[in-house]
């Protein structure tokens, strides 16, 4: 039999730990000259190049990336694909921007041959800015997941995707029932959850949009397939949060309202999160739920600033997200970029290998899984990427003055974008190549 491995050789990158919780240089692991080893679709061994390569056998192909940096695969938290098509839709909050733009978007996802362009367009997005693991919003209609399944399925992805489930306060042509949403979920569960590497998630858009009767049946769902997850949107907007109490005067607070419905969970990510308190984030992190960060959307559309010191005193997980269309790019790199300076905003630090945390093992660690995805220990899956340093004549004469791996990281993030991730691989397949 022929080998199936390879070894791919270049700078080497990962996260091992929260820097939060371990310090910054117990945070990661890092070789000038490495090697990853993959093996049917797994990273079997990393390491110094120097190392491995005395003992690599002779009938295993070495490729070797000069001047590039292999990290891996990101992992995006919170991403709409029916939004793909308003990407950078002008000059509205929240509330008004999802009336004027989203819903007219999302409608168009009744055409079955419509989702299936748009999810291969989306997807194709993803694997170029070097995401290799989504957490993906429908639309209201189940076609547009079983067509963003089918694409993922064939280039064997890890990712995680759920219908919409909206029964009130949405234009008619938009909504669903509480119990037309629950069987839809319902039929979208049995046929891909847990099939090849794609995991079903429960995505009631947010409370405002969901009667007491849907969210009782998500709950119910939850409850019925234990290792499902749940999506939904929390405390993105003043006005928002306003609504909610409007709709929810007989609970404590917008939270609360996900907690009654037994909608926390150690697979529940809820995106945004700028204006959480104290003792919302101390019950996320008690039930093991997690947030997604989406820094892009929040100044795009003028929620606010994320409160990342605030979660990291709980030990709350989060993981980052582009919020496409709210957030204006598919790169996680500019993500980052706008997520620093977040933090510059409330006079804290982002470090590097924070950034790099969040992007990767944070993710992963949201998502509950940092055994199979977010960093290149031995026995994971092979997603992972190739970053170029000479990608535009800028990063590469930037590079130049960096004088350590902090600082190549950093403009990496600062400078970065699609056109800096080379190759993308998912499960030891080449899906991506600039």
């Amino acid at each position: 039999m022929p080998s199936t491995r390879k070894a791919y050789r270049a700078a080497l990158l990962h996260s091992l730990a929260d820097p939060a919780e371990v310090g910054i240089e117990a945070s990661y692991e890092y070789f000038p000259d490495g090697l990853l080893l993959v093996e049917n679709g797994r990273i079997s061994a990393l390491g110094a190049a120097s190392d491995l390569l005395p003992s690599l056998p002779a009938d295993v192909e070495v490729i070797h990336h000069v001047d590039a940096l292999i990290t891996p695969g990101f992992i995006d938290t919170h991403i709409h694909l029916p939004q793909t098509g308003m990407v950078g839709a002008y000059g509205e909050q929240l509330l008004d921007w999802l009336n004027t733009y989203t819903f007219p978007c999302e409608s168009q996802f009744a055409n079955r041959a419509h989702a299936e362009e748009v999810a291969d367009i989306f997807i194709k997005e993803l694997l170029r800015n070097g995401t290799t693991t989504a957490l993906v919003f429908g639309s209201v209609h189940p076609q547009s997941v079983d067509a963003f399944f089918e694409a993922a399925e064939k280039l064997d992805l890890r990712m995680i995707a759920g219908k919409v489930m909206m029964d009130r306060n949405a234009p008619d042509y938009l909504t669903d029932t509480a119990e037309s949403g629950y069987l839809e979920s319902k039929a979208l569960i049995e046929r891909w959850h847990g099939k090849g590497r794609l995991h079903y998630a429960v995505t009631p858009r947010f409370a405002p949009t969901s009667t007491p009767e849907q969210l009782t049946l998500a709950g119910q769902l939850l409850g019925e397939y234990p290792d499902l997850y749940m999506q939904t949107h929390i405390s993105e907007n003043l006005q928002e949060v306003q609504w909610v109490k409007e709709l929810f005067p007989e609970r404590k607070g917008y939270l609360d309202v996900y907690d009654h419905y037994q909608l926390l969970g150690e697979r529940s990510v809820f995106a945004h999160g700028v204006h959480l308190c104290d003792d919302e984030c101390a019950r996320l992190a008690q039930t093991g739920s997690a947030v997604a960060f989406c820094p892009t959307s929040n100044f795009f559309l003028g929620s606010g600033l994320f409160n990342l010191p605030m979660a990291e005193k709980h030990k709350l997980n989060v993981g980052v997200g582009t919020d496409v269309g709210g957030g204006t790019s598919f790169s996680i790199l500019q993500t980052l970029n706008e997520a620093y300076k977040v933090m510059q905003l409330q006079g804290a630090r982002l470090s590097p290998f924070k950034s790099l945390y969040l992007a990767t093992l944070g993710g992963a660690r949201a998502l509950r899984l940092e055994e199979r995805i977010g960093s290149l220990q031995p026995g994971s899956d092979a997603d992972f990427l190739v970053l170029d340093y000479h990608a535009t004549p800028l990063l590469s004469y930037r590079l130049k003055q960096a004088r350590n791996i902090a600082e190549t990281l950093f403009v990496l993030m600062t400078l970065g974008d699609d056109r800096t991730v080379k190759q993308t691989y998912a499960a030891g397949n080449l899906v991506h190549q600039r």
